[in-house]
């Protein structure tokens, strides 16, 4: 990725809803040959989709923890993400180093729906153990941006 593209992208990220006129008249581009570089980052893979960021309070999730599973034997990303991923709670998961093999971020509209989620990420079947920490409160959450870009 070029230094034009990784100030392209940093402009979306600031602003997904952004035209490619503001973004092409902020990189000295025009409009079309902003949507063709766009077009080539999204079929390369590098830019994966556009989202809107919402704020979980206002969908009711007051409360979320991280939970350390510790799994039975050997346990394939790949099933760890279908056996995890019917979980509505569950935001996301990663297979991590150290003892744990996964950590699974969840958010719920109470501590009994955290706790509810516990359970069922150790009904699976091939999960031994949890360790649960409940976040008290976020003090930073930035979106990935591009190195020395915009």
């Amino acid at each position: 990725m070029d230094d034009l593209n990784r100030r392209i992208v940093g402009l979306l990220l600031r602003d997904g809803r952004a035209t490619f006129q503001e973004i092409g008249a902020a990189v000295g581009l025009s409009a079309p040959a902003v949507k063709r570089r766009v077009d080539l980052m999204r079929a390369r893979g590098e830019i994966s989709g556009f989202a809107a960021i919402v704020d979980p309070h206002a969908l009711g999730w007051d409360i979320e923890a991280y939970i350390e599973i510790f799994c039975r034997g050997n346990v394939s990303p790949a099933e760890l993400q279908r056996e995890l991923g019917g979980i509505p709670e569950v935001v996301g998961v990663a297979t991590i180093t150290g003892d744990a093999d996964a950590i699974v971020h969840v958010m719920a509209a109470s501590m009994a729906g955290i706790e509810e989620s516990v359970e069922r990420i150790r009904s699976t079947g091939r999960v031994e153990r949890t360790r649960t920490s409940v976040v008290m409160s976020r003090l930073i959450d930035r979106p990935v941006r591009p190195r020395g870009g915009a």
